[in-house]
């Protein structure tokens, strides 16, 4: 961001009540792009559930601290007069919470017309789930996003970035942004609402176009993005870690047949004949199990060829490439931040 530039959110507050995962993450992400973050706990102020000191609790760094019990008179007109001076209220309770704690939407919009109110239950507002518990591998589970990710025995369980944060806490933040947008032209707020399934299911159209144009299917690991081609899948190298390749266009494919040696044992043009992927599979992981995965990054980084070691994240927080890019903050510890130029 440019230092010369006030942050876009600078002049927005929001207020987030109490609430792990998703909710917590879209607040973080108002907060890094300018705006004031208030986060209102119950007395206890229960955390992540599995011990997380304060100091490390990432998504709530900076935010401010209130502790009011909402379950009485005192809390909810303390917490009303925070909305005075508020302009998004962020809650991810289950449908019918905010409701019973005498906060429906409705009367908080009366007494606060031109508040947004961000919305953020796990299964939605209808159906027989909406009162029931989950978490993120329920949610992608029921979306049919769990059943694609893995080999062809087993689904494989993801990093909780899927449903609770790329699929909820940014809907519930492009909801929330377009609410605020609306707002500059009505001086009305209003009530933006989602779930997590519903966000998960918000990222799957393209695979319903792909199984539509047979494209894909669902069988997991037999299609283009899922592993089954030798050319965009994970190998493993010679120290027993991996690099991943994407070579998913002709020419960086060529470029990949150049890196491994292959350019005159494999016919470049046999690239998508399926029933040539398992021979290339065998050479390509034979090739790549004679060096180390430095290696392979260190030849990688001289050819387009869509070739990137894995790394943990220790390892990308220290990248030159990301670096380079300011994306980690030492504060004391690795802090990704995004950095956009706002001038």
């Amino acid at each position: 961001m440019n230092a010369a530039h006030q942050a876009p959110l600078s002049s927005i507050r929001v207020i987030e009540l109490h609430a792990i995962g998703p909710v917590p993450f879209a607040g973080m992400f108002l907060q890094q792009y300018g705006a004031t973050v208030t986060r209102i706990s119950p007395p206890t102020d229960p955390r992540l559930g599995v011990g997380l000191k304060p100091e490390f609790d990432l998504l709530n760094a900076g935010k401010e601290r209130v502790s009011l019990d909402l379950k009485t008179e005192a809390g909810r007109a303390a917490l009303d007069e925070q909305l005075m001076h508020c302009d998004v209220l962020l809650e991810g309770f289950r449908p019918g919470v905010l409701e019973r704690l005498g906060l429906a939407p409705d009367d908080l919009l009366a007494k606060h017309p031109r508040l947004v109110i961000g919305r953020l239950s796990g299964w939605g507002e209808q159906g027989e789930l909406a009162s029931r518990a989950g978490h993120d591998i329920n949610y992608l589970a029921m979306a049919g996003i769990l059943h694609a990710i893995g080999n062809r025995d087993e689904p494989s369980v993801p990093l909780n970035v899927v449903g609770d944060f790329g699929g909820g806490a940014m809907h519930l933040l492009f909801g929330v942004m377009a609410k605020l947008i609306e707002r500059g032209a009505t001086n009305r707020g209003g009530v933006a609402s989602t779930s997590i399934l519903a966000g998960s299911i918000g990222l799957t159209p393209m695979f319903f176009g792909l199984m539509a144009g047979d494209l894909w299917n669902p069988t997991r690991a037999n299609n283009l993005l899922d592993g089954a081609t030798p050319f965009y899948r994970v190998y493993r190298t010679l120290d027993q870690r991996h690099v991943a390749v994407g070579a998913l266009e002709p020419k960086f494919f060529r470029e990949l047949l150049a890196l491994t040696d292959l350019t005159n044992h494999f016919d470049a043009a046999r690239q998508y004949e399926k029933d040539a992927w398992p021979e290339l599979t065998e050479m390509l992981a034979n090739q790549f199990i004679s060096r180390s995965m430095a290696e392979w990054a260190e030849l990688a980084a001289k050819r387009d060829c869509c070739v990137s070691p894995v790394l943990d994240f220790l390892e990308a927080a220290d990248h030159p490439h990301n670096q380079a890019n300011g994306w980690y903050a030492q504060a004391p510890f690795v802090q990704p931040r995004p950095t956009i130029d706002f001038s």
